[in-house]
């Protein structure tokens, strides 16, 4: 059985019948009492963070995960097709699984299946993602002092923030767990 020396960030656990993984953690000895350990959880179904406080040495129920890349090939109803890489194989993915990155996703983009056993668990989407601006007011020299944004629609549909010298069909990076502009990239 794992215990909370086992502990490392990305690490999925079982907690409270539901899995977690461990965002970050920190061993604490105080001069008084015992040790603990304080960790920062994210459910992998809600997305939702939550701190816990464990005792040193607690028992803990690891989950071993299989990550595998697949491609995400088009959208069925409330699921996306991908397929797998390495075995071209394909499967449908219920669309909740993908979280907030979705909106950021473009046909033929990888992403990551977090599989235990031939159930799927959470799907990760690439941290930034490379989009042209479809839409959006014209951009006028010098409108960077101010540090004011405006709209913009992406390829992908979404709308974000963008500084105001951003321009129609200029391609963006973007952070996909924010929704946030990063920068502008010379194509």
């Amino acid at each position: 059985m794992a215990d909370t020396s086992d502990f490392r960030n990305g690490l999925i656990i079982k907690f409270k019948n539901d899995l977690y993984s461990i965002i970050e953690f920190q061993h604490v000895k105080p001069g008084k009492g015992g040790a603990f350990v304080r960790t920062t959880l994210k459910n992998l179904k809600t997305g939702k963070v939550l701190d816990n406080t464990f005792r040193a040495g607690e028992s803990i129920d690891i989950i071993r995960v299989e990550r595998r890349k697949y491609q995400f090939l088009y959208r069925e109803g409330d699921h996306l097709v991908c397929m797998d890489n390495e075995t071209y194989d394909q499967i449908s993915v219920p669309l909740e699984l993908f979280g907030e990155g979705i909106r950021f996703l473009k046909e033929s983009e990888e992403v990551e299946i977090l599989f235990n056993g031939e159930q799927i668990i959470n799907v990760e989407t690439p941290i930034f993602a490379y989009l042209k601006v479809t839409s959006t007011e014209p951009g006028f020299k010098g409108n960077t002092a101010t540090g004011a944004l405006k709209p913009a629609t992406l390829e992908t549909g979404s709308a974000i923030n963008v500084p105001l010298f951003i321009g129609v069909d200029d391609l963006l990076k973007v952070d996909t767990r924010t929704g946030e502009y990063v920068e502008r990239v010379k194509s």
